[in-house]
């Protein structure tokens, strides 16, 4: 019995030691994190009282939890954390990189696929940007791939009107003063010439916003087309216009590192969730275009992008443009679905 009384207070203590042990986060992310809803939304939700942590209704986002306590939503019990997944996006232009857009303009999201979670786009490409656009399921490894520490090189290609000589290019490695903003180094090469426009490949690490388009106006290049076409390890590659593509996990680690597999809280471990949320509207276009191939009007429907006449890669010397329009078409797998 005394045995007993001894190893009570030690077994106390081991308790609270493995509770202060748990990895903690504050509610709003852990809510993004199942694949709920935002964590913007998720504090609108918690202030509405739709939230009951450990019995007791929330009234304020100013929490943390862990992996222990009980989080309700409307009465549910919240969702599991699904596995940490990253999606590479060919971006069109003319599409804006946010949830709502106040303007009703076009979004990415609204062509997605339908069977993907509920992602979030890691940093953003302007409206006439293209290419390649990162996302994510995981709140905590977008905030962490955005970070300039990170230092993940961005490359882009530009095709800007005017002209330029290589020398001016390279002083952009010092880094540039644009309207008392200070951009850091940039690595600029001309590739060539086409007629009034020059082709030029970027690359830096810091992506503030609009950094290309304002420093090459400080040179008197007007930009007129802007392709990414990496974000770190990551290369936008053969993805037809529009197309998502998922990266492995066993390759989504090793590029990633430890190091930034522990800054994001990334979880490897968890069980991978589906066509977990489907937005009415994007199903109804789905389920509408593909009654329309079973009639065999598809062809008919079909629109043309003008953009992906645009050859945006290097041709050989002596190679025609009708080489380029037998490429592949950049239909794919969800060309229904963008219908």
């Amino acid at each position: 019995m005394k045995k007993s009384d001894k190893q009570n207070p030690k077994s106390s203590d081991d308790a609270a030691h493995v509770e202060q042990a748990l990895p903690t986060e504050r509610i709003a992310k852990r809510m993004a994190r199942a694949g709920l809803c935002s964590r913007r939304d998720a504090e609108r939700w918690i202030e509405d009282g739709r939230v009951v942590l450990n019995g007791k209704k929330l009234t304020t986002p100013a929490c943390v939890v862990s992996q222990t306590d009980r989080i309700e939503v409307d009465g549910k019990p919240l969702p599991g954390m699904e596995r940490t997944r990253l999606w590479l996006l060919n971006k069109r232009a003319g599409q804006v990189t946010t949830n709502k857009d106040p303007e009703g303009r076009l979004t990415i999201f609204e062509r997605l696929p339908a069977d993907l979670p509920r992602v979030m786009s890691v940093g953003r490409l302007d409206i006439n940007t293209e290419g390649l656009l990162l996302l994510t399921n995981d709140g905590g490894l977008s905030r962490i791939l955005e970070l300039p520490s990170t230092g993940w090189l961005r490359r882009y290609r530009v095709r800007a009107h005017g002209s330029v000589t290589q020398e001016q290019l390279d002083k952009l490695a010092d880094g540039i003063a644009v309207d008392g903003v200070l951009y850091g180094s940039i690595e600029a090469t001309l590739e060539r010439e086409q007629g009034t426009n020059v082709w030029l490949t970027f690359a830096m690490r810091e992506g503030k916003n609009r950094e290309v388009k304002k420093v090459l106006a400080a040179l008197d290049l007007d930009v007129n087309r802007l392709i990414r076409i990496s974000y770190g390890p990551f290369q936008l590659g053969d993805i037809p216009a529009g197309e998502v593509m998922e990266v492995r996990s066993k390759t989504l680690r090793d590029q990633l590192g430890q190091g930034l597999i522990e800054a994001a809280n990334a979880n490897f471990d968890a069980p991978i969730v589906s066509n977990k949320k489907v937005d009415g509207n994007a199903a109804k276009n789905s389920s509408g275009a593909k009654s329309s191939d079973k009639s065999g009007n598809s062809r008919k429907t079909k629109k043309v992008d003008p953009l992906s006449r645009l050859d945006t890669r290097r041709r050989p010397e002596g190679s025609s443009k009708r080489n380029g329009r037998n490429a592949k078409p950049s239909g794919g797998a969800g060309a229904d679905r963008r219908r």
